[in-house]
């Protein structure tokens, strides 16, 4: 099924200044590996800025680490890559690693949470931590079993304090590999995990790697990649603990990762590919141009600004996104599969 009305003409980006980007920048311009992929930022308690991604031969290969780099958010750049975390079987075989998600709670330890297996319908959740804003990692440790937890983008923590981690599962064969949305819910800082039943989808739309926005009627709403065609969302208005049905949002998706995140100003931004679909490929499309869009009620949306648009093998893809204490907006994504790629944006300029 392709979800009509997203990516159609009059859905195309519109043009918007320029002077938006502040500073555009590859993090690992000498990178020690072949590959990169699925970065997250952070911002650190120090001020600092944080950023991490797999990298190694390639995707799914048992040599895929999970590697960060530090920056001052100034103009100093960021640090050399560095490798923290590897995957480990317990026969002690070695397991590519996949998709890290750092996370800074205040007050708190800094966590980076990460899978390991040979695929995402096999892997397993994992986490370091770090009580020196990253400059040392902790002992790996395991996430409880069924507990994945977030699976691409940043948890959220709630205004009861319990701490909501966006997550899905991929399960079944490759050739009948199912998507579903299923909410990770901790009360007690990390120390305890419910995970959520699946969020239903009557319409079939399947979706993963959701992102997490709040209104200030205290709704929250998740917007999801999608096979469809198109972004889904879902809300929320028991603080994540049960969910509406999957409907599609006017945005395409050429079932490529997003990142979502609110505004302090209460405009919700989304960085994403709008892209269509292959004429040969139904389901799959070109990871570019990758774009920033806006809305101020999560299901209207408005895209204003083209981050990239030149075609490249491996296009742009796996967007993270924050806003930092200074209001400006973070975002590291993958670049051609070889690098990753970081840039500012004040949203002030962006109409």
């Amino acid at each position: 099924m392709m979800l009509s009305g997203a990516g159609t003409p009059g859905n195309a980006p519109r043009p918007s200044s320029a002077a938006a980007i502040l500073k555009a920048e590859l993090i690992d311009a000498h990178a020690p590996y072949p590959q990169a992929h699925a970065s997250t930022i952070v911002q650190l308690t120090d001020g600092t800025l944080m950023a991490a991604w797999f990298a190694g031969s390639g995707e799914g290969n048992a040599d895929v680490r999970i590697w960060t780099s530090r920056s001052s958010g100034g103009d100093g750049g960021w640090s050399a890559p560095e490798p923290v975390a590897a995957g480990i079987g317990a026969d002690g075989r070695r397991l590519p690693t996949w998709n890290p998600v750092l996370f800074q709670p205040a007050p708190g330890d800094l966590r980076l949470f990460y899978k390991v297996g040979p695929n995402p319908r096999d892997w397993w959740g994992m986490m370091i931590r770090s009580t020196d804003n990253g400059r040392s990692w902790g002992k790996p440790e395991r996430l409880p079993d069924g507990v994945l937890g977030p699976i691409k983008n940043k948890p959220v923590v709630l205004r009861d304090g319990s701490w909501l981690s966006p997550s899905s599962r991929e399960e079944g064969t490759p050739e009948a590999n199912r998507w579903s949305l299923r909410m990770e819910l901790s009360t007690d800082r990390g120390a305890h995990w419910t995970v959520e039943p699946p969020i239903p989808s009557p319409m079939h739309i399947e979706a993963i790697q959701p992102s997490v926005l709040s209104y200030p009627d205290g709704r929250l709403e998740l917007i999801a990649r999608t096979r469809q065609g198109a972004l889904a969302m879902s809300w929320s208005k028991d603080t994540g603990r049960t969910w509406s049905r999957l409907a599609a949002i006017d945005l395409p998706n050429p079932n490529a990762g997003t990142d979502a995140v609110t505004l302090r100003d209460g405009r919700q931004l989304i960085v994403y590919n709008h892209s269509g679909h292959w004429p040969d490929r139904p389901g799959d499309g070109p990871r570019w141009p990758l774009n920033l869009a806006l809305s101020d009620d999560g299901v209207r949306w408005h895209p204003v600004l083209t981050l990239e648009s030149k075609p490249l093998p491996d296009g742009y893809a796996y967007p993270a996104v924050i806003q930092t204490r200074d209001g400006l907006v973070r975002i590291t994504y993958t670049y051609d599969r070889k690098h990753i790629k970081y840039v500012v944006v004040d949203p002030r300029r962006l109409r």
